[in-house]
C-alpha cells in the first residue's frame, strides 16, 4: 500500500517525506499564517527585508510569490536561474528595476552540477504549465512529474558555488535567502549553512528533497540555531537571534 502511495505521489510531482522525521525533528505546522503571500507580504510591510536572494527565480513571474513585493518595494534583490530560456523571461519581467541583479547560472555545491534536465521546447504544449519550472539534474524528477522521457533533454548550464555568489555580487548583509531547486534545495542550504557567516531568514520548498539529505539539513538548521515552521510546502527558517523575525512567531 505504501509503495503505491509513493507511486501515485510521485507521478503527480510529490515524494512522501517520512512521517516520524516531521514528528521528531519538530516541524511545527501551526504557523500563524495561512499561505506564503501573507507572510511574504508581512515580511516587506513590516520592512524587515532590505536585500533578496532568490534560487529558481524562473521567469520572474510564473508562481512566483516575491514578484509582485521586489517591484512593489524595490529590495536589493540577486535573481538567479539557469535555464536560458527562463532567463531571458526573467530580465524581460523586472526590465527597468535598478535594484536587481541577474545571474544565469546554477548554484552547485563543489561545481558537481553543469546541466539541467528540462522538458522538450518542442514538447512543452503536451504538459501543463507548470513543467517549465522542474527542470533538475535528476531526470527522474521530471519521470516523476509524468513526463515523457522521449520529450526530456539535456542543457549545459553554467555553475556557481553560494559562496562565489556572495564574493560576486558583495553581499555583506542577506535578509531573505527563498530556494527553489526542484530537490536540491537541501544540498545548497546545508553548503550555505556550514560555509557562509549571513543569517538570512530562509524559505526554501521541501517536498522533493530526498529524505536523507533532508534529515541532515533539519540537523544542520538545529545546529546552527534556527527555529523552522511548515508553511504549505515551504518550511520557513528563522535564525533564533535575530530580534527583527521574533515578532512573525
Amino acid at each position: 500500500m505504501i509503495k503505491l502511495l509513493k507511486k501515485i505521489c510521485g507521478l503527480i510531482g510529490f515524494k512522501l517525506i517520512d512521517k516520524n522525521l516531521i514528528k521528531n525533528e519538530r516541524l511545527i505546522s501551526k504557523f500563524s499564517y495561512k499561505k506564503i503571500n501573507t507572510f511574504i507580504d508581512k515580511l516587506f510591510l513590516d520592512n524587515l527585508v532590505e536585500s533578496v536572494v532568490q534560487i529558481g527565480a524562473n521567469d520572474g513571474k510564473r508562481f512566483d510569490v516575491l514578484n509582485v513585493f521586489i517591484k512593489k518595494y524595490s529590495p536589493k534583490a540577486i535573481l538567479v536561474e539557469p535555464i536560458k530560456e527562463n532567463f531571458i523571461d526573467l530580465e524581460l519581467n523586472y526590465k527597468g528595476q535598478n535594484n536587481i541583479f541577474f545571474e544565469n547560472s546554477a548554484i552547485s555545491v563543489n561545481n558537481e552540477i553543469n546541466f539541467l534536465f528540462k522538458v522538450d521546447e518542442q514538447k512543452l504544449k503536451l504538459y501543463d504549465e507548470h513543467v517549465k519550472g522542474i527542470s533538475s539534474f535528476n531526470k527522474s524528477h521530471l519521470l516523476k512529474h509524468g513526463v515523457s522521457k522521449f520529450h526530456i533533454v539535456k542543457e549545459k548550464v553554467n555553475s556557481i558555488s553560494f559562496n562565489e555568489l556572495i564574493k560576486k555580487y558583495s553581499i555583506e548583509n542577506l535578509d531573505l535567502l527563498m530556494i527553489d531547486a526542484e530537490g536540491y534545495d537541501g544540498d545548497i542550504i546545508i553548503d550555505f549553512l556550514l560555509n557562509s557567516s549571513l543569517r538570512p531568514l530562509i524559505v526554501f520548498e521541501y517536498l522533493h528533497i530526498k529524505n536523507i539529505v533532508f534529515k541532515k539539513l533539519i540537523n544542520t538548521l538545529i545546529s546552527k540555531n534556527f527555529v523552522f515552521y511548515k508553511l504549505e510546502e515551504n518550511l520557513i527558517c528563522l535564525p533564533k537571534e535575530n530580534e527583527k523575525f521574533k515578532n512573525l512567531i
